[in-house]
């Protein structure tokens, strides 16, 4: 008897403990996050007068470049304070910056040294900044991250084709891919000596 019990309680008591209660509700699934609104592309009037005030197309560029330099800097620091927000608006404004030296790039002469060097310069210093934005993409979080992958998309975008100015017309392109041009069959031998 006592063997009997000693079975029943080894074998029943493990599985009826085992069971989970059944819930009392169905779980209600956390929503998604939507996603944060894109970056405001604006360059402020200060940073404008500073750049209009810029005598040379040297100069326009290197002063466009610190101020870029200089928001993408303080988007690392608001990354690094969780202000995502403010960060995002500090990325739309390097943005904004780079796209006006390239528009102003594009509106120089292609052919004049002058212009290679300010486009070298460029390359140079968005060359810099790519690890800078990966980087802050990584700390961010998703819903941020999309806006900063896309700046950062544009940012290598922007160095090729500040390459593509300084080096100009004298880069050999390669031919489009057409379809290969079928060969004839050779006619067949004849068994003729």
């Amino acid at each position: 008897m006592c063997l009997g019990l000693l079975l029943v309680v080894f074998v029943f008591v493990p599985a009826v403990s085992g069971q989970e209660p059944e819930p009392l509700a169905t779980p209600v699934p956390s929503p998604t996050p939507l996603p944060a609104p894109p970056p405001i592309m604006v360059i402020s009037k200060e940073e404008r007068a500073q750049i209009d005030a810029a005598g040379d197309p040297k100069a326009r560029i290197r002063v466009t470049i610190e101020l870029a330099g200089f928001r993408l800097t303080r988007a690392e620091q608001l990354t690094k304070q969780s202000a995502y927000d403010s960060a995002s608006t500090e990325v739309g404004s390097y943005q904004a910056l780079i796209q006006d030296s390239l528009a102003y790039i594009g509106g120089m002469k292609r052919d004049s040294n002058k212009t290679r060097d300010i486009c070298k310069r460029l390359e140079l210093a968005l060359r810099g900044h790519g690890p800078r934005l990966t980087t802050m993409r990584r700390e961010t979080p998703l819903e941020y991250a999309v806006w900063i992958k896309k700046v950062e998309e544009f940012a290598r975008a922007a160095r090729t084709e500040a390459l593509n100015t300084f080096y100009g017309h004298t880069v050999v392109r390669e031919p489009e891919k057409t379809k290969p041009k079928e060969m004839p069959t050779p006619p067949p031998k004849s068994n003729q000596p």
